[in-house]
């Protein structure tokens, strides 16, 4: 016992960019203490930090003259989210075309500021963004509707491989942030990996798709008659969103709301 602790030694945490980082080491390996990690992040939320965009200090991650300035409600398409002008209820892709989502919301449209704040979340480990961009989303027209009105909340699933390279899910982050009590992991499958969906064409994004997305079959009745909110940080063509749609669609679910944060200009 004396021999393991011994081979025990902590580093002390400090805040990083508005991170708290606190490392423990086993030997050569370093890991987050699971244990400490939750509340050392909601801590760390609650301190002052500095703004990312305007840099003001002290403000929150981002901070409320920001939000007014970068993050102004526009009228959106009610299927897809994308920028429709006022009195314009749904697109005329979506009009021609319906997709298999009976609702999309987002609450920005990917821009700046948000596409770089979006790229530090996802890729270069910055998971305490998820907080603020839950603050951003609740404070989106009819999110807080849709997040009450729901049974669950699934957030988009990753491959295995991406997730090993990533180290966590982005969108699993988020729905934990926006309805924890509602939030499910292990409901959406995803079967294989796929290109980004950014360097692809439409059509080859749909071909890519084509079987990428399973619900775990131990769950699958627990879908029937259900309202799913499908969470994910960013919605391009939304191909990836209508693809696990019809699966959970084939499950039963008998209402679908797609959430992001931030929604591409064009898809």
């Amino acid at each position: 016992m004396g021999g393991m602790f011994c081979q025990r030694r902590a580093a002390g945490g400090s805040i990083v960019g508005g991170r708290w980082v606190d490392i423990v080491r086993i030997g050569p390996r370093e890991y987050i203490e699971p244990m400490f990690r939750d509340l050392l992040q909601g801590l760390s939320a609650r301190l002052p930090s500095q703004c990312r965009v305007c840099h003001g200090w002290p403000a929150q991650v981002v901070c409320e003259g920001c939000v007014n300035r970068f993050a102004q409600p526009q009228p959106r398409c009610r299927s897809c989210a994308l920028p429709v002008p006022t009195g314009v209820t749904h697109c005329g892709t979506c009009m021609a075309r319906p997709p298999p989502l009976d609702a999309c919301l987002a609450a920005v449209s990917y821009g700046y500021p948000w596409s770089r704040l979006v790229v530090d979340f996802k890729f270069h480990a910055e998971p305490g963004l998820a907080a603020a961009f839950a603050l951003l989303l609740r404070s989106t027209p009819w999110v807080e509707p849709a997040l009450e009105a729901a049974d669950v909340l699934l957030p988009m699933a990753l491959s295995d491989q991406r997730l090993r390279s990533r180290g966590f899910n982005q969108a699993l982050l988020l729905a934990r942030q926006l309805a924890p009590d509602k939030s499910r992991a292990d409901w959406l499958l995803r079967l294989r990996d796929t290109p980004p969906q950014s360097s692809l064409g439409r059509a080859e994004r749909l071909r890519s798709l084509d079987g990428a997305f399973a619900v775990e079959p131990r769950q699958a009745d627990r879908l029937a008659g259900k309202r799913v909110v499908l969470v994910d940080d960013v919605m391009t063509s939304g191909a990836s969103l209508w693809a696990a749609a019809r699966v959970l669609r084939q499950a039963g679910a008998a209402h679908i709301t797609g959430l992001v944060v931030a929604r591409t200009p064009e898809a």
